[in-house]
């Protein structure tokens, strides 16, 4: 079950080199057991290798952590409308919007080319991506003037996920290898383009955020990454289910909590954009 996604490819047991042995029974019957018996299909914890229930454990403590995070620079980059302190209410958002991304991106770049998982990276990893999370979230929330778009973001991506997942288990879609290879040189070509995209528009170059602006054109972009982030999820889903059918180590259980975490913050972004622009002036 090699992968092309670059979360998971540089682990050995999600590629099929970790010597895990495959289960017997289809993945059609796996079920969440709350018996204590010794059922195959049990996906309980304490078994040593990667399950369901694990993979629910470990995205829960590296989301709950990012909206602690998020939640406590919300609050500490104060009230930026405020006449006295808004300026430098501004500038600690920004300060934290800057320092979450860059940071965030380094240590997701390390969790994903890890070949043995660290819990500990992954978890600094969703502490520093929630400072971002929260930051962008208080400027938008400020540029918008209703604080509970915030709310109709995280509403809609959960939605997203969840209608995702329906779709992927009810319709039984298929991760065939053509579609994750098109669907890595996407991903990898659309962030390119945005990093490009970014330093133009720091440098100058670009006006309005470039590509990125809070305009028709950022709605394209944003609507295209939406989509991109969907696909996304399918492949993290994917990778899931044939770990756990391979059976492999528990702790790759953090791996896939980190794939979905990052996912989801992407798409939780930029259905936050969509939101701000189709409500903008």
């Amino acid at each position: 079950m090699k992968s092309s996604n670059p979360v998971f490819a540089r682990s050995a047991e999600f590629n099929g080199r970790g010597g895990a042995i495959a289960k017997t029974t289809s993945p059609s019957q796996w079920q969440v057991d709350l018996s204590q018996d010794d059922n195959p299909t049990h996906t309980g914890t304490g078994t040593g290798q990667m399950t369901i229930e694990t993979v629910v454990e470990k995205t829960a403590i590296s989301l709950g952590l990012l909206v602690t995070t998020a939640a406590v620079a919300w609050f500490m980059i104060g009230d930026l409308g405020d006449v006295a302190t808004g300026d430098a209410a501004y500038g600690r958002a920004m300060m934290f919007a800057m320092g979450g991304a860059f940071i965030g991106l380094g240590l997701a770049l390390v969790n994903s080319f890890k070949k043995v998982i660290s819990p500990a990276l992954v978890l600094a990893y969703a502490a520093v991506e929630g400072v971002f999370v929260g930051a962008f979230s208080k400027v938008i929330a400020s540029y918008v003037g209703d604080p509970t778009i915030v709310f109709q973001a995280v509403l809609a991506t959960m939605v997203a996920f969840g209608g995702t997942l329906a779709a992927y288990k009810f319709f039984n879609i298929q991760v065939t290898d053509k579609f994750r290879k098109v669907m890595t040189i996407a991903i990898f070509s659309f962030v390119g383009v945005m990093l490009i995209n970014m330093v133009l528009s720091l440098t100058g170059v670009l006006e309005s955020g470039g590509l990125r602006g809070f305009n028709a054109l950022g709605l394209v972009v944003s609507a295209i990454a939406v989509v991109l982030a969907v696909f996304m999820l399918i492949m993290d889903f994917d990778m899931v289910e044939k770990g756990v059918a391979a059976g492999i180590p528990e702790r790759e259980s953090w791996r896939a909590a980190f794939g979905l975490t990052v996912t989801l913050v992407w798409l939780y972004i930029e259905i936050l954009r969509i939101l701000a622009i189709l409500r903008g002036d």
